[in-house]
């Protein structure tokens, strides 16, 4: 689209005089008491808004996996007095760009539009997220994409990975299921069970908001009133116990006739509120998170030529915290793949990142922050994730602060309790060659 470009070029000149801290937030309150946070972006002439609401894929019944799912994947398929078709039209004469997903801890829903066309936009948000209409024939149709999506994961080797190591992981607790159901599941979801998922999980109370524009907090009012206020106020969701993380160490290989094993590893790791969380942030760069500098991609890839990629990251929910990776490497390859991952990971733990290393992590975390609020849909969703974690809203201005502030002593010893070999936790993909399996 025409106006994308537009926009995306203002919002890279913004971006090339400002800061992440140069952003100002505005908390705005509707009169009909919803709430958003707002940074007015007078360069660009588009506006973003992202919302949340908790209930994602969690909350789907026992035997109902991808329900949420299947529900988001339905909001703009017609609503209110238009049907699927008329919709999509209006979605499409007025340029609106229109998301919804489901994660395992929230659903999110978001627009842009140019603002010559937001209050079309917003009409149509409201009507998405208050009326869908939920037709069978657009139930049957896309409940077939998830279905066709489904049968190609099952032979991914990078999705059987990562689901395995999640199943493994959270045996037993409802992060184990699958967000986008499986194929026994999704065949008997019933219109019923999508309009009673809306109804208890759109709802405005826990919602979160974040808007980017160039608008003002009392242009922005009555919109939020439009687009969220024919949501109920309450709903019915299920109350989600924390996770019990699993870490047993265990090396589960499921045999493939592939040139490369795909490999998944990870154990329990720490919550986004952990006060440990901003140390474990910077030895999770240094060890894996850091592309090319990291000691990972240093070791497998660099000096070995093993993998074209090797990562580290952690993964923070709302009831879990892990620290996973991934790495491809030929089937002769993998099991020298894996003692050098876990020798890395012995060698931070035992004696933590280097002075250097962790200098020149801070300079690159703290420096390149701006460069992730690159559009006005990134910040939109950044508003909204602040909101979700609780971070403040002063987060933009604070959050270089709070790596700044990790010292030698802190990164050793988070990595001393971060990172246990022992429990390292891996699944491979492929038809590797002298790997022991426990």
């Amino acid at each position: 689209m025409k106006f994308i470009r537009l926009a995306a070029l203002a919002f890279a000149t913004f971006l090339t005089a400002a800061s992440a801290d140069a952003f100002e937030i505005e908390r705005v309150t509707s009169p009909g008491g919803i709430e958003a946070w707002l940074i007015r972006d007078r360069t660009a002439p588009v506006l973003a808004i992202q919302a949340a609401f908790p209930g994602g894929s969690a909350q789907d019944p026992s035997g109902k996996d991808g329900l949420a799912n299947l529900m988001v994947a339905l909001l703009d398929e017609g609503a209110g007095p238009l049907d699927a078709q008329a919709f999509k039209t209006k979605i499409e004469d007025n340029s609106v760009e229109f998301s919804a997903e489901a994660d395992r801890d929230y659903l999110t829903v978001g627009l842009r539009a140019l603002n010559t066309r937001r209050d079309a936009a917003v009409e149509l948000l409201s009507l998405a997220l208050a009326e869908p209409r939920f037709e069978p024939q657009a139930i049957e149709r896309v409940r077939g994409q998830v279905l066709v999506q489904i049968q190609r994961d099952a032979e991914n080797p990078r999705s059987i990975a990562w689901r395995t190591l999640w199943t493994t992981l959270f045996p037993g607790h409802v992060y184990s299921r699958r967000a986008q159901g499986t194929a026994e599941t999704v065949p008997v979801l019933a219109r019923d069970d999508l309009v009673a998922f809306h109804r208890a999980g759109l709802v405005r109370d826990g919602m979160k908001i974040g808007v980017v524009g160039d608008i003002t907090a009392d242009e922005l009012k009555p919109l939020l009133d439009r687009a969220f206020g024919k949501l109920p106020m309450k709903g019915a969701l299920n109350s989600i116990p924390e996770a019990k993380t699993a870490s047993p160490g265990t090396t589960t290989v499921i045999r493939r006739p592939i040139p490369q094993s795909v490999v998944t590893f990870g154990h329990v790791g720490l919550k986004r509120d952990d006060p440990d969380f901003y140390a474990a942030f910077v030895v999770n760069y240094i060890l894996g998170g850091g592309g090319l500098g990291s000691r990972l991609m240093e070791e497998v890839r660099e000096k070995r030529g093993l993998a074209y990629g090797v990562s580290s990251s952690l993964s923070t929910l709302a009831r879990a915290g892990v620290i996973v990776g991934s790495v491809g490497t030929e089937n002769a390859q993998t099991a020298t793949s894996l003692d050098l991952i876990r020798k890395e990971w012995r060698r931070m733990r035992e004696e933590g990142p280097t002075e250097t290393e962790l200098k020149n992590a801070k300079t690159y975390l703290t420096g390149s922050f701006p460069l992730q609020l690159s559009s006005t849909g990134r910040i939109a969703r950044t508003l909204v994730n602040m909101q979700v974690e609780n971070l403040g809203i002063d987060y933009l201005d604070k959050r270089n602060s709070y790596i700044e502030k990790v010292t030698i002593e802190d990164a050793r010893r988070v990595a001393r309790r971060l990172l246990d070999p022992d429990r390292l936790t891996v699944v491979v993909v492929g038809d590797p060659a002298g790997l022991p399996v426990n």
